[in-house]
């Protein structure tokens, strides 16, 4: 029953308010529209770009942006997010709770990732049906893509976890968020496939776990990354997991002793 309702902290108070059901409406489809429209213009006098046809990317960069949709829950509002927590001393009651800080943050952010999906497969479906993606190209394809977009999203969220818990060693650290956040979707080829970039971006982007969140997946579904590779590039992902993981966990161990019972 706790877990139930942890999960479904952040979605319901999107779900309670319909003007932000609707306004999230109107934002993805202005974005997949605005964003198909973009590189359909860049292909007007080009047919192959950075090993890239016109449809592979217009696919990749609409499924990027439906991919966004499934962490971006305004945790904000609701005044749930841990550098709120810190701010205003309520941490405190993260560790009193019969439920692990850790374990509300991981089920909290399932739900927040379960619900995202439902409105990105939507999406999907939407644009597949009228012809705006392409479908993959075999069912091996589709399968493998579904692998590791489940291995990318365990690697966000533990990239995400790590940038709440240097709340509390920073406690305010809103510019230091923003910029690890945009870092986090240069770096993950959701502005743009990693391949237009120059080879220095791509060959550093190669040591950081950002490209495995994102660019990856999508760049087995478009067929960028075949088949044969795609081991090599799961293996990487599940690396990543792993470290990360024992990563976090470490820091939510050294976190505990910051808190007091006084909060703050």
């Amino acid at each position: 029953m706790h877990a139930w309702r942890a999960a479904r902290v952040t979605p319901l108070g999107e779900l309670h308010a319909p003007p932000r059901m609707t306004a999230v409406l109107v934002r993805l489809v202005v974005q997949v529209v605005l964003v198909a429209s973009l590189w359909h213009g860049l292909y007007t006098h080009t047919g192959t770009t950075a090993g890239l046809a016109e449809g592979q990317a217009v696919t990749y960069a609409v499924l990027a942006v439906l991919a966004s949709r499934l962490r971006e829950l305004d945790q904000y509002a609701g005044r749930d997010t841990v550098l709120q927590h810190m701010h205003f001393g309520t941490i405190v009651y993260w560790y009193l709770r019969p439920l692990p800080p850790q374990r509300y943050h991981a089920l909290r952010a399932l739900g927040e990732q379960l619900y995202g999906f439902t409105w990105a497969l939507g999406g999907y479906l939407v644009c597949l049906a009228a012809g705006v993606v392409d479908p993959p190209e075999s069912a091996a394809v589709a399968g493998v893509f579904a692998l590791s977009l489940l291995l990318g999203q365990g690697v966000l969220y533990f990239v995400l976890l790590t940038l709440d818990q240097l709340c509390f060693w920073t406690v305010r650290n809103n510019a230091a968020m923003l910029i690890l956040i945009f870092a986090q979707n240069l770096l993950s080829g959701v502005y743009a496939p990693l391949w237009f970039f120059p080879d220095w971006f791509i060959t550093l982007s190669g040591f950081l776990p950002f490209q495995a969140t994102l660019s990856v997946p999508l760049s087995l579904y478009i067929g960028r990354i075949p088949l044969s590779d795609a081991f090599g590039q799961l293996a990487i992902q599940a690396f990543w997991v792993v470290t990360l993981f024992l990563f976090t966990r470490f820091l939510w161990r050294r976190a505990a002793r910051r808190v007091i019972s006084q909060g703050g």
